[in-house]
């Protein structure tokens, strides 16, 4: 069968709004893929207020912006296929959305983007809130994308994101166990602007600065970097704890940035290092904003050497778009009635088949 899908993804960095016209290919539950074309729409500074400060939102509001934003990505997916002569090409349309509430101890987590809006604007199927049934069957409702990179990336032994929140998939016998492991360009980012840079070019502010070793301590010794896994951050460990911890210590901000890079790498080699599936002589795949870091890709390369692991950062497109290709494969999977999430991964009561669905075409 041959599969034609728009996945969307909007992660907690506030870069924009990634989008990827993907064709798939399945025969005797062997995928194959190829990016036809993507692109990434960058939020304008009323779309990061608004997608930032949406926690303080009171409950009307909050479904006001749910509404807007949807229709904002519905308004894009038309841009998208405009730009690109895609018209009659683009059978369904998969969206993360931006999520705002993550809270799986309450059985809760919340994606901005409102689906029924991005059907009616495009007037194209759409799956959206695909974390919403694992989290109601007691998941982490995160990581969601191992059931993609176990389809689509079967010779790779662990998996690593680098986006606003740095993620890890690792392969054991049959499945695989996933898990947030810190904040990473949310957190980076943040340090970057207060030096006024939108973000740290290649990680070059924060080579030339030095590790503070107490705020590296202090960091490490954080309570979430404790708990066993399947588990999974809020954009507010970054923001809210993470972030004014760092100023607290009134660093030049070449010293900041140098640390936390230095505390992401060491956090990354500490998951590994913790999990109960070391597969020695193994690959490590990188992608996500971080792998274009240069300097933290030289740092977690070096802490990943004594692994006897192999890191490689594949090409452009996979690494700017990975999280938005797989998002386009889980609403072909919910379209199947196939899983989406992965039991092994979240700490769900069962695998599900996760996405509300939203006909946008007309009967």
């Amino acid at each position: 069968m041959i599969y034609r899908a728009i996945g969307i993804m909007s992660g907690s960095s506030l870069d924009g709004l990634d989008i990827a016209f993907v064709e798939f290919v399945e025969s005797n539950g062997n995928w194959k893929y190829e990016i036809k074309v993507a692109d990434c729409f960058a939020y304008d500074d009323d779309w990061i207020n608004r997608l930032q400060n949406a926690t303080s939102l009171n409950a009307f509001d909050y479904l006001v912006l749910h509404a807007a934003y949807g229709k904002y990505i519905g308004e894009k997916v038309n841009e998208f296929i405009e730009a690109n002569a895609l018209h009659h090409q683009v059978q369904m349309i998969a969206s993360h959305g931006h999520t705002v509430f993550h809270s799986p101890e309450n059985r809760m987590t919340s994606q901005l983007g409102d689906g029924a809006a991005i059907a009616a604007v495009t007037g194209i199927n759409v799956v959206s809130d695909l974390r919403a049934m694992d989290v109601a069957l007691g998941g982490q409702g995160a990581p969601i994308v191992p059931i993609g990179e176990k389809l689509l990336w079967k010779d790779y032994d662990y998996l690593l994101n680098i986006g606003g929140i740095a993620n890890i998939s690792i392969k054991q016998k049959d499945d695989y166990v996933a898990f947030d492991i810190c904040p990473a360009n949310r957190v980076l980012n943040l340090l970057a602007n207060d030096a006024g840079k939108k973000y740290d070019d290649s990680g070059n502010f924060a080579r030339s600065g030095n590790i503070n070793t107490a705020l590296l301590t202090q960091l490490n010794a954080l309570d979430y970097y404790k708990q066993p896994y399947p588990k999974s951050l809020a954009n507010n460990f970054g923001t809210d704890i993470v972030y004014p911890l760092i100023k607290s210590f009134n660093l030049s901000n070449e010293d900041a940035l140098r640390t936390y890079v230095e505390h992401i790498a060491l956090q990354i080699g500490y998951a590994i290092n913790n999990s109960k599936f070391k597969i020695q002589h193994s690959k490590l795949l990188v992608t996500g904003g971080g792998a274009h870091n240069n300097f933290l890709i030289e740092r977690i390369k070096n802490v990943v050497q004594s692994y006897q692991m192999e890191l490689i950062v594949p090409d452009k497109l996979i690494v700017d778009y990975k999280e938005a290709l797989i998002m386009a494969l889980l609403g072909e999977l919910r379209w199947r009635e196939e899983n989406t999430v992965l039991a092994s991964v979240t700490g769900a009561l069962r695998n599900s088949i996760g996405g509300a669905v939203w006909i946008g075409q007309e009967a």
